[in-house]
């Protein structure tokens, strides 16, 4: 039985970057279990002048329109089409006669989509819920007595309760000496509260691991679980491209970054600003690219998602190095400290190190495209990094991860307290949807550093720890 009435209300484009349920995922539509979704005719001409859209927000509305156009052939969507193996959806044309609060102009799109939530409101029953990404039609909707809920089908929790991909933990003495040898069976280990009462964790697939000996807690020892295993970690001696490990957050990325890509094709790295994690990242990748050439990759492939330039991208002039050069100057940053390690000598000659970057673009070793022209491809045997993460949808993440192609890894990078674009949240972006959804998966290695581990200046971590 139907139980409630939910209007698929975030369909209304602003002028602003457009983060709508159905243009964030089209999928929403048949997301709502057994209750009825109720779509206005606005959100139909909405998703018309968007169909022709460039990049992702014209992808998504003719993916909408699609599913649109297969529910109508099953029947009449005037009249409601039941949905499996629950539910219904149906097209709402009526109530344009409905009356706003004077400063509630009708000529707007939200508030015609408002008329329709008060019309249903007063001539049903049923509770009419108005689903929207937009806080401020949240607001609106309160104000004329409409109930009003954020899309949360895709939401994961707060950023504490988040896999953070590490655990500290306490171990026998006697099974901390053999650690190195054998290893520690997961059982083994455990919590300690404040009353001393011991508590054994549930460890995650690949989850990174600080070991205390428990008679001697000043004794650790860094690992990694693996099928019922807490083992020591295989590249804790590693060097990649001259760079040394600095604190654990460090050598558990090192470990997950150095793994071939047919043991660790997806690794997600959460952190703060200065945490290093695009540093670390590109060390790595120059490592296996550039000093120690295997053919394990061809090369790295870097993208920084960006809300306002991955919709315009087609308007900005020169072609696409040019259109997303500004965007790549962070990595530009991060290399001009890689390629030349010594801080004395580094900027002496500022022509002899850009010419050293320019020559690791020209040779094809590192090459940099915008996010939406990396999905739909297949790619095969890269290094591909994906900075400022957050700023990604779950839609975009789930396009990115599956076009990994043979021999690929994908480094997922970011930081959930900077996210631009307005419609996301530490719940709903893409980087955070990710790490819960791939935790305990054998394919996906996973850290977050603390914020104790900034490495970029005194400065840079006071601020991290007071603002």
């Amino acid at each position: 039985e139907i139980s409630c009435s939910l209007v698929g209300s975030e369909m209304c484009i602003r002028d602003s970057i457009d983060t709508n349920v159905l243009i964030q995922n089209p999928q929403a539509l048949l997301s709502f279990e057994d209750n009825q979704v109720i779509l206005p005719v606005v959100v139909l001409e909405e998703l018309d002048n968007l169909k022709k859209a460039e990049g992702e927000k014209g992808r998504n509305a003719r993916a909408a329109i699609r599913i649109l156009e297969e529910l109508r052939l099953k029947g009449n969507l005037l009249e409601g089409i039941r949905l499996e193996p629950h539910g219904m959806i149906r097209v709402e044309k009526n109530y344009i006669d409905i009356k706003l609060p004077e400063d509630l102009p009708e000529d707007k799109m939200d508030n015609r989509i408002l008329k329709v939530c008060k019309g249903l409101a007063e001539s049903s029953s049923q509770q009419v819920i108005l689903v929207t990404k937009d806080i401020l039609l949240r607001i609106k909707a309160q104000i004329i007595g409409i109930r009003a809920e954020d899309y949360t089908t895709e939401q994961v929790a707060e950023y504490e309760g988040q896999y953070k991909g590490r655990i500290e933990v306490y171990v026998p003495e006697e099974k901390f000496k053999d650690f190195k040898k054998k290893g520690v069976p997961v059982e083994d280990v455990y919590l300690s509260d404040e009353q001393g009462n011991r508590k054994v964790p549930k460890l995650e697939e690949n989850e990174f691991v600080i070991l205390k000996a428990d008679q001697s807690a000043k004794k650790t020892q860094l690992g990694r679980v693996e099928k019922g295993m807490i083992k020591k970690l295989e590249y804790r001696k590693s060097i990649p491209y001259g760079v040394t490990p600095r604190n654990a957050g460090q050598y558990f990325a090192q470990e997950a970054l150095m793994q071939p890509a047919d043991k660790a094709p997806l690794v997600i790295i959460k952190g703060m600003a200065g945490t290093s994690k695009t540093f670390y990242t590109l060390a790595v990748g120059l490592e296996k690219v550039l000093n120690n050439p295997t053919g394990e990759y061809r090369r790295i492939l870097i993208s920084r998602p960006n809300a306002q330039f991955d919709s315009d991208i087609g308007f900005l002039p020169g072609d696409e190095q040019e259109k997303i050069s500004p965007l790549m100057r962070p990595i530009i940053d991060n290399l001009e400290q890689l390629i030349d390690s010594n801080e004395e000598e580094r900027y002496k000659d500022e022509m002899e190190l850009q010419g050293k970057i320019d020559e690791i673009f020209e040779r094809g070793l590192i090459q940099t495209e915008a996010l939406n022209y990396i999905r739909g491809r297949s790619i095969v045997k890269t290094y591909l990094i994906i900075d400022e993460a957050q700023n990604m949808t779950p839609n975009q993440v789930k396009g990115i991860i599956t076009r990994a192609g043979k021999g690929t890894k994908i480094i997922l990078l970011g930081d959930t307290n900077q996210i631009d674009r307005p419609m996301l949240d530490e719940r709903t972006n893409g980087l955070s949807f990710a790490s819960e959804y791939m935790k305990g998966s054998p394919l996906c290695w996973q850290i977050t550093f603390s914020p104790e581990e900034c490495e970029r200046s005194a400065l840079a971590m006071d601020a991290i720890t007071r603002l």
